[in-house]
């Protein structure tokens, strides 16, 4: 079997149609940095985020000097409630999303969450490994460069509304 039949995506499509869709996508981008309704939703963004930051490192440094939690568990439970922290508080609260189900919403957001997690350590890695920055303004420039991402992926996906054809898939 040739390469061709292994494809499961679309058909190529040609050049024209994708710098189509491109210029498309450039267009809603620049159309949204327009609305300062779109900028105070990254700054609630970032609020909350701030929030779910303390709200890390105080769980954290509970379960690891109040009940001598091993470290990786305690990050993995400071994780959790940080991480249902912003939920709740990005879903009421900054994207307003209460007409979806809290349940995709959720699933949605942990997806979002750790695609920024990882694309944040990766440009840890490179700032600490590369670029001999010292580890904690690493971080914090990794964070960041995170951040948009993150607000992206929330916004237009985990907390987004249905566009019209994903609306008919889910009826008919």
């Amino acid at each position: 079997m040739d390469d061709a039949h292994l494809a499961v995506s679309r058909p190529p499509q040609p050049d024209s149609t994708r710098r189509a869709r491109a210029g498309h996508h450039a267009r809603r981008v620049r159309l949204g940095l327009k609305r300062p309704h779109n900028w105070m939703q990254l700054v609630k963004f970032s609020v909350v985020g701030a929030t779910g930051y303390v709200i890390n490192l105080a769980v954290y440094s509970a379960l690891l000097k109040g009940l001598d939690v091993h470290y990786r568990t305690a990050a993995v439970f400071a994780f959790c409630f940080a991480v249902s922290n912003n939920f709740l508080w990005n879903r009421y609260w900054t994207f307003k999303a209460t007409d979806g189900h809290a349940g995709f919403q959720a699933a949605r957001f942990l997806v979002v969450s750790l695609c920024a997690l990882i694309f944040n350590l990766i440009v840890l890695e490179l700032l600490v490994s590369i670029g001999d920055v010292p580890k904690i303004p690493a971080q914090a420039v990794a964070v960041l460069a995170a951040t948009p991402l993150n607000f992206l992926g929330n916004k237009l996906w985990s907390f987004g509304k249905p566009t019209a054809r994903a609306s008919r898939t889910a009826v008919g």
